[in-house]
């Protein structure tokens, strides 16, 4: 049987739901007795719990459908996780920052320097979510994936990082990520740079077609191997890939491993999806899976609009630009699928998915989520440019999140690097990253950090 990415027990979801009932219940009578500017804040804490238990569930389904026909069409788990997860993972992302450019521009005159202005205002929203929940795929996620290994695998309590996901999908997210950055330094945006951006992505997609053929062509080969003997050493799976020339890695090994290991009546088993924290299950078939996505992906949609307009009107009472507030907030209720993907997929064994699902989501973020809310704006103003100076200073928040993006990113590629491994001591680093990155949000919202 096909197992889900994101699939988890239902009574562990209901008991989730159960909490965050309880929760929402006894923070609605603590309301009533705190001043009402708490009382706003408080209420708004409340909505995007909600929001992010609503895009998870929409995102979960969404996942086990993209599941479904990842094994229907063969694609490895590498670059399964690289797409089919990390679409589904990003989604929120993509909603979020189209709807930030959106909303602001149409809450105001449509004179050519208040959409100009609105525009970039927004613009800057999708940046700090795209940004911010980069930082959480690439810094968070795995640590917290490896927590959860840590405890639950104890045989074997680290992730192992195959080579080619740090020579591949980490390579491909720096350099991205390098490309943006230096967008981000002009005054200005123009549409072409989300062309740019998007022919990146379609470079990124023909290297994982290229793999996926190659995966392809060494299952084929092995397969014929196995059907004509009772048992085939690994010696003999990598002697087999060698004579087809195909270069055998540890992780390919492993997968083929799996799947020579499965039973043929088992996978032929129906797969059902799991929706609404497990109330009810949709049996998969093709057309089944891309409804569900269809959707899935509307549900995802409204949910994101409400937390644009949740952040915004939060941003509103507090009184502190919208930057800081999409950097943690959208960013991270967005960014709850891919956490859910990844951990579920370390607890199949899939580390390579774990770990390429949030770099892939990374590239999709920072090359797609960017690009079309960028070419929305374009749009709207005209096709002209989208400015990131105001009144002779960049958007506030920016500069700094263009350094931490790089410094960050560099780090944790090293730490992925060192031994191929991530274990339980640099998850805890990891983790102190995530929490300084916090610490600049809440600082430069404070305005506490002159030139941010």
């Amino acid at each position: 049987m096909v197992e889900s990415a994101t699939k988890a027990p239902p009574q562990k979801s209901r008991t989730i739901a159960a909490i965050s009932v309880i929760a929402l219940a006894v923070s609605g009578l603590f309301l009533a007795f705190v001043p009402s500017q708490i009382t706003s804040l408080l209420f708004a804490a409340c909505e995007v719990l909600v929001i992010s238990i609503i895009i998870w569930q929409a995102c979960d389904p969404f996942a086990e459908a993209a599941q479904f026909l990842g094994e229907r069409y063969r694609i490895p788990g590498s670059v399964r996780g690289a797409t089919l997860d990390a679409v589904a993972g990003s989604l929120p992302e993509l909603f979020t920052g189209i709807f930030f450019v959106v909303i602001a521009i149409s809450a105001i005159d449509q004179s050519a320097v208040s959409v100009a202005e609105a525009g970039a205002e927004g613009f800057g929203a999708t940046v700090a979510t795209c940004a911010g929940s980069a930082v959480y795929n690439m810094i968070l996620i795995p640590a917290i994936c490896v927590l959860v290994i840590s405890y639950s695998r104890p045989s074997h309590p680290t992730i192992e990082v195959e080579s080619k996901v740090i020579s591949r999908d980490g390579l491909w997210f720096l350099g991205c990520e390098l490309v943006v950055v230096f967008f981000l330094f002009q005054p200005a945006l123009s549409w072409w740079m989300a062309i740019v951006l998007l022919a990146l992505y379609c470079g990124y997609i023909l290297q994982l077609t290229a793999d996926a053929r190659t995966y392809r062509k060494a299952r084929q080969t092995v397969q014929e191997v196995l059907r004509s003997r009772q048992h085939v050493d690994t010696d003999s799976i990598i002697n087999t890939l060698h004579s087809s020339g195909i270069r055998p890695s540890l992780s390919l090994i492993q997968q083929l491993r799996r799947e020579s290991e499965q039973n043929y009546e088992a996978e032929q088993q129906p797969v059902a999806a799991d929706c609404f924290l497990g109330m009810f299950s949709v049996t998969l078939t093709t057309l089944k899976a891309w409804a569900l996505i269809v959707g899935c992906t509307v549900i995802a949609a409204i949910a994101c609009y409400w937390l644009v307009e949740v952040t915004r009107s939060t941003s509103a009472t507090l009184g502190v630009p919208i930057f800081f507030l999409a950097v943690i907030v959208a960013a991270a209720a967005s960014s709850v699928p891919d956490t859910f993907l990844s951990i579920g997929a370390a607890q199949r064994g899939d580390d390579d998915g774990a770990v390429s699902n949030a770099f892939g989501s990374n590239i999709f973020d920072i090359c797609v989520c960017l690009s079309i809310p960028l070419l929305i704006n374009a749009y709207l103003n005209q096709w002209q440019p989208v400015p990131l100076v105001i009144d002779g200073q960049p958007i506030r928040g920016l500069a700094g999140l263009r350094l931490l993006l790089c410094v960050f990113t560099l780090a944790t590629l090293l730490m992925m690097w060192q031994n191929r491994q991530l274990t339980r001591g640099k998850a805890i680093v990891l983790i102190a990253f995530y929490a300084l990155f916090v610490t600049y949000a809440v600082l430069g919202a404070l305005d506490l950090l002159p030139g941010v």
